[in-house]
């Protein structure tokens, strides 16, 4: 499988806990920008895709001229025939009637909304510009014009939030027929304003835990499976797009920041939107094609975020030869050994008492020694 990835960089509000590189204020050069994206698609023309993610920044702000446009040049410069999931990314204030449905003709049949929380004060404490309201009605909205897979985000850890406020967003987002959701714990990024003046009435780690374990029971409840240490969905609901990252499949990345990997070599564009948009097939600035180990021992790290999948010895020794594994299988049978990992079903896989405490494995893992993220939060990889 290999996924296409467009990053779209505008926002109406750059919100206080993002690290992201995203831009409010810039939506005059969307037109350009997506004549930049086409001409940098063309350096790969001919290349097949079975997954599309539009994702942001947000999306939506392309409007549906600009979304016809992008979905267009992509098609005419790519095989996207095998095509079986294409998503957007969609923030409720610019999820319009109009955007959404051109969305649908365009052959997108999966809608991200970056709801966050259903809190008008948690909302507001880190500069969303949507209401809980609006929210309720760009999911309404997309279920009503036939979207049948609708995913949302939600932030655990926000200001002021308690379990009163996180179970209600989460009952209404199971009531409203959301049938996957990434539920990420918050972290204060170095260079952000939330972690230059953080709130006084930011959850601790421990309660942020609780937060989390209390969400992660009532999911599993309504019959979400915990498929990825920040994701849940009902079953075939997965978003296949970042399973094959998990998996170490072949991606290519569009646009400013965006990542890379193919045929072995992983490179990154520059983040800088005014020199992508001058010069779009000139950004590369990180080139790195990793030794056999390195590659295995990466694809195993991601490998065991996936919580049901894990790690199939089977897979990796169909994938690498017996010498390139032979150190990764033994440092996983000695991290069994130490319970650190089960081996469960002829698969090692991540107990889930260290989910949120899974960085030390992860380094460990890739061979380098414990994570080092505060506060005792996973690695997002």
């Amino acid at each position: 499988m290999r996924g296409l990835y467009i990053h779209i960089p505008f926002c109406v509000r750059k919100c206080s806990y993002c690290d992201f590189y995203s831009l409010p204020g810039r939506q005059d050069r969307i037109k350009p920008y997506v004549s930049a994206v086409i001409t940098e698609a063309r350096a790969y023309a001919g290349l097949s895709f079975h997954t599309l993610y539009l994702g942001g920044g947000t999306p939506s702000l392309l409007g549906a001229e600009q979304l016809k446009n992008l979905i267009g040049g992509l098609r005419e410069t790519f095989d996207l025939g095998g095509l079986v999931e294409a998503t957007v990314e969609v923030n409720p204030e610019s999820a319009t009637p109009g955007f959404l449905d051109a969305a649908m003709d365009a052959g997108i049949n999966r809608v991200s909304l970056g709801v966050q929380s259903l809190s008008d004060c948690e909302l507001e404490s880190v500069g969303r510009v949507h209401t809980a309201a609006r929210a309720i009605d760009a999911m309404t909205l997309s279920r009503n014009l036939g979207f049948t897979s609708l995913s949302a985000d939600l932030i655990i850890g926000l200001p002021g939030q308690t379990w009163n406020t996180l179970s209600a967003a989460l009952e209404t987002l199971v009531r409203l027929g959301i049938n996957h959701l990434s539920v990420y714990c918050l972290a204060l990024e170095e260079g952000t304003p939330l972690a230059q003046r953080p709130l006084g009435n930011l959850p601790s780690d421990d309660t942020q835990a609780e937060l989390f374990e209390l969400a992660r029971a009532f999911l599993i409840g309504q019959g979400f499976i915990h498929y990825e240490i920040s994701n849940f969905a009902r079953k075939d609901h997965e978003c296949l797009h970042n399973l094959n990252y998990w998996r170490g499949g072949e991606y290519l990345g569009l646009g400013p920041a965006a990542a890379s990997h193919l045929q072995g070599r992983r490179s990154r564009n520059r983040p800088t939107l005014d020199a992508y948009v001058e010069n779009p097939t000139g950004q590369v600035e990180y080139v790195e094609t990793l030794g056999g180990e390195e590659k295995a021992a990466e694809e195993a790290m991601l490998r065991l975020r996936l919580l049901v999948e894990g790690i199939d010895p089977g897979v990796l020794s169909g994938r690498f030869s017996p010498a390139t594994i032979e150190t990764l299988v033994s440092r996983l049978d000695d991290m069994v050994m130490r319970g650190m990992l089960e081996f469960d079903n002829s698969r090692y896989v991540l107990p889930a008492s260290r989910i949120l405490t899974s960085n030390e494995i992860f380094r460990e893992v890739l061979g380098t020694g414990t994570c080092g993220v505060p506060g005792g939060r996973h690695c997002e990889v």
